[in-house]
């Protein structure tokens, strides 16, 4: 009871609408401080993603991480061995932390994302692999294994679900690619039941990026510089987003494929809001969170935008069922008035992969530094 009592009002009214708050940061300093546990008391988190940039941002602040590197250093780890140690172990930490979330929702919540290493992003059989390895690494049942929605790994989202591994797809723009994410989670699920896995215990979501999509198609909006084109800024990320929420409807509350699977176990894959700090200081600090609110969602907020919503966040309800047609029609300008919505898509993709790739090879060269500064003390 003390815990109902202790939470937000405008996140837990968030909570209550269908929206699970799951918190985009993790370092250990949250853990050992029991920060983490507090978001979850007073805030309403009930998971946990992180990405390289938050695993860079994390070892490069402060000496929390010292002691272990040190231990690894003197033990002769190289560097990846160095950081798969380092964030596999604040993982398993996080999910130890979210057990109780995640036993109390039956295993839809309490749960924790790690990503793959960047790097593979296209390259099918090294991310099966290396997501296989990393949930046996972490070992718990409240993990997510993230596997960017690239071309290459689609058929690794499906190998890897077929494992019976729950599985957080990340880096999707454009709807034509998360239906196509929806078939490799589907074809997973099929089969992992032919493997004899367990589907009930399959779970995930599909990261769906939001505000990157306003900054991309917005920067060409003011190109393009008509008072048509104006209009539309800041549109277009809601509008892709609901527009998402309208496929996962149509494939898990009426697709046939899914309704054999769920009669066998199978839980729906829930579209999860990412990137949704918001980046343009003349729309709303809480605009991703409080226009994409919808029942069986994911919304994974960075700390200033959880407490932007926790401050001034007005939930009123359901703001994304019943928009489909009012989504299109913000597409259908936009395609009209010339923006090439294809190239944004691809062009989002190739940034993402590359803004992750950049983030994890400055987290190999801070971490090579310390390896050799605490190798050179013994």
């Amino acid at each position: 009871m003390t815990q109902q009592v202790t939470q937000n009002a405008n996140l837990a009214q968030l909570s209550a609408a269908g929206v699970s708050v799951w918190l985009d940061d993790l370092s250990r300093d949250r853990i050992e401080t029991g920060n983490l546990a507090e978001l979850i008391a007073t805030r309403s988190v009930v998971g946990v993603t992180t990405n390289p940039s938050i695993f860079q941002a994390a070892l490069s602040k402060g000496h929390v991480y010292d002691a272990q590197v040190r231990e690894l250093a003197l033990a002769g780890a190289d560097v990846d061995t160095t950081i798969r140690t380092v964030t596999t172990d604040d993982v398993r930490a996080a999910c130890d932390v979210l057990a109780p979330v995640f036993e109390a929702s039956n295993g839809v919540d309490g749960r924790v994302s790690i990503e793959v290493d960047p790097r593979l992003a296209h390259s099918t059989d090294a991310t099966v692999q290396q997501a296989i390895e990393l949930w046996h690494i972490v070992d718990r049942p409240n993990l997510l294994i993230k596997i960017p929605a690239t071309v290459a790994g689609l058929p690794a989202i499906a190998r890897v679900i077929g494992e019976g591994i729950s599985v957080n797809v990340t880096l999707i723009f454009s709807v034509e690619r998360y239906e196509r994410v929806i078939e490799a989670y589907l074809d997973g699920l099929t089969a992992a039941k032919s493997a004899g896995h367990e589907l009930s215990t399959i779970h995930s979501v599909a990261s769906f990026f939001v505000s990157r999509v306003d900054t991309e198609i917005d920067a060409r909006l003011d190109a393009i510089g008509t008072p048509e084109a104006l209009a539309l800024r800041g549109k277009a990320g809601v509008a892709n987003a609901r527009l998402a929420y309208a496929a996962y409807r149509r494939a898990f509350e009426s697709g046939a494929r899914f309704e054999q699977l769920a009669a066998a176990g199978a839980r729906p894959q829930r579209a999860l809001w990412a990137s949704t700090g918001v980046k343009n200081p003349d729309y709303s600090d809480t605009l991703y969170v409080t226009e994409l609110v919808a029942p069986n969602t994911v919304n994974t907020m960075p700390e200033k935008t959880l407490e932007a919503v926790a401050d001034h966040g007005a939930v009123t309800g359901d703001t994304v069922t019943g928009t489909e047609k009012a989504a299109q029609n913000v597409f259908s300008a936009l395609s009209t008035i010339g923006v090439n919505l294809p190239e944004v898509f691809r062009k989002l993709e190739d940034e993402g992969v590359e803004k992750f790739e950049v983030s994890w090879n400055e987290l190999l060269a801070a971490t090579s530094e310390q390896l050799i500064a605490h190798g050179a003390k013994s």
